[in-house]
């Protein structure tokens, strides 16, 4: 960030620490990233998490998402395969997966069709199987 004009400040840092620590296992939402950065520096604000955040999409080390419930959630930008989603739309459990065979496929469809594919993202809603697992992410969520 110090590249882009921005002076790193502890409080950038350990926003910066904790979202590539924890991005690498999903996708947080603010108030998850801004839980996790009180835990170790408890003056953050919820409007240094999001200035911060706004510097790494804008910068393409993270995305911003929105999924089922409506939520901006970020992950870290992927450098290596593109990857897709499978969200559930009653706990917001997020899966990401990668498939050979649909990437092809989305490439011959668009191919057929005579349309050069730029990006894309390809979200699957569902409802979890293991409702066990499901009702405990519902219940942590709203502890």
């Amino acid at each position: 960030m110090a590249a882009e004009g921005k002076r790193n400040t502890r409080q950038r840092d350990v926003i910066v620490d904790i979202f590539f620590e924890r991005g690498v296992d999903g996708h947080l939402s603010l108030q998850e990233l801004l839980d996790l950065v009180q835990e170790v520096e408890p003056g953050v604000g919820f409007a240094t998490v999001y200035r911060t955040m706004k510097l790494l999409t804008d910068a393409e080390v993270a995305h911003e998402r929105r999924f089922v419930e409506g939520q901006t959630r970020y992950e870290l930008a992927d450098f290596g395969e593109h990857h897709d989603h499978l969200i559930c739309t009653r706990c917001g459990h997020i899966l990401e997966f990668e498939d050979p065979t649909i990437e092809r496929r989305q490439r011959e469809i668009a191919s057929d069709l005579g349309v050069r594919i730029t990006h894309h993202r390809h979200e699957i809603y569902g409802v979890c199987v293991d409702l066990d697992a499901c009702n405990r992410r519902l219940e942590s969520a709203s502890a």
